[in-house]
């Protein structure tokens, strides 16, 4: 068993007093910080363990799909009420997967936000009890900062994945993200362009239900079924078809995303058509077509971004809509048009894209290895834009 190198004062209020990066530099020669990673920020409850070494020793993922179907969408309270019930299991399986104990740890951290705030209440509340029992530092982290640096924690010799190199664009794509970001270190984002309106994410999902799509496709996910369903192996003949429906992109010379507009001219599709009388094929073209749009609103973003001028070394693409493989392929051919195929087209993989902990609790490691640890009575915060992940910790 690991033993945790760190001993607090029995008196101590606050744990950000004695984990200094001096401490960790005495005992670095020992052995790997491991640190414990809790998520609740919306329908997943995840717990992971993950060292210093980028080992992902457990990652734990509950989720909650048969819970929202019902709503088209998360319900907040029911997502609060199965968090509640599935931290404990997701803790505890987690510590027995990756064989340490809790007194093991070097830390705890947990999604401080940006997410639903009783969702986010949660993991912080779990994290904060663990860390006030055991005597370990707690680390709050950003939840979109994490998804960010996934593919440091997955780079070689982990994955095939080369490691990304700052500067770098990154592209936040989620249920409640769609953020186009410069990325110069790992605490130092600049936004270039986000939503003027709802995600990209959001939107996807509400046009699963619009379609009746059932979530069973997608194993739960409506952007999962949404793809699975608008992209089939083999694509049936559409000549018998009404000419592919054409949605307008928004902000088309601006660095901003916008999603209610292709939503709104479904709706409009679906007021002459309803999804209930559709025949499969038409739903599926309407599925494709709205996809397609939607994905080329952020492949015009991302070339426009690339004009600007400002050198980059690559482009990152994480959240749960970078688990979309038609995405993917379209974002490296486009970038291959515009004369780009040096840059780095780099994705976490796809079970790591989505809300997951491991991601959480490798922030938290690069955290403690910097001395930057909360206190107990930090709170979590539903917003909380990227540029001031780590504003807290900068002098004064």
């Amino acid at each position: 068993m690991l033993r945790s190198r760190f001993r607090p004062p029995a008196t101590s209020p606050s744990l950000a007093s004695y984990v200094t990066p001096a401490a960790l530099r005495a005992f670095s020669s020992k052995r790997p910080l491991v640190v414990l990673g809790l998520e609740s920020s919306a329908d997943d409850t995840c717990a992971a363990v993950v060292t210093s070494e980028r080992k992902i020793l457990s990652n734990v993922v509950l989720k909650q799909h048969a819970i929202h179907e019902s709503f088209g969408g998360i319900h907040p309270l029911h997502a609060q009420e199965a968090h509640q019930r599935n931290m404990p299991v997701a803790i505890d399986k987690a510590l027995r997967e990756a064989q340490v104990r809790l007194e093991d740890l070097d830390g705890i951290a947990f999604t401080r936000g940006p997410g639903m705030y009783g969702c986010l209440s949660v993991c912080a509340g779990a994290a904060k009890a663990l860390a006030a029992a055991s005597g370990k530092p707690l680390l709050g982290v950003h939840h979109m900062q994490a998804h960010a640096l996934t593919p440091f924690l997955t780079a070689a010799p982990m994955t095939s994945s080369p490691a990304p190199q700052f500067p770098f664009l990154t592209l936040l794509l989620s249920g409640g993200h769609t953020l186009l970001l410069l990325a110069r270190s790992i605490s130092s984002f600049s936004i270039l362009a986000t939503t003027h309106d709802e995600s990209i994410g959001a939107s996807i999902d509400k046009v699963a239900r619009d379609l009746q799509i059932p979530w069973a496709l997608g194993a739960g996910s409506p952007g999962a079924a949404l793809e699975r369903f608008a992209f089939p192996d083999g694509l049936p003949d559409s000549s018998a078809l009404p000419s592919d429906p054409t949605f307008t992109q928004p902000f088309a010379r601006r660095l901003a995303f916008s999603y209610a507009g292709l939503r709104s001219a479904l709706t409009r599709i679906l007021e002459s058509e309803p999804a209930s009388q559709m025949s499969e094929p038409r739903k599926r073209q309407v599925a494709r077509a709205f996809s397609l749009a939607a994905f080329k609103q952020i492949e015009d973003k991302v070339v426009l971004a690339l004009a600007q001028g400002e050198e980059v070394r690559g482009l990152v693409v994480s959240g749960g809509v970078a688990s979309n493989m038609v995405l993917r392929e379209r974002l490296r051919s486009r970038l291959d048009k515009v004369g780009r195929t040096d840059l780095p087209l780099i994705f976490p993989p796809p079970s790591l894209c989505t809300d997951n902990a491991a991601m959480i609790a490798y922030v938290g490691v690069s955290r403690l290895e910097r001395g930057l640890v909360d206190p107990l009575t930090v709170m979590q915060r539903s917003k909380w834009p990227i540029d001031e992940c780590e504003a807290e910790f900068e002098p004064k």
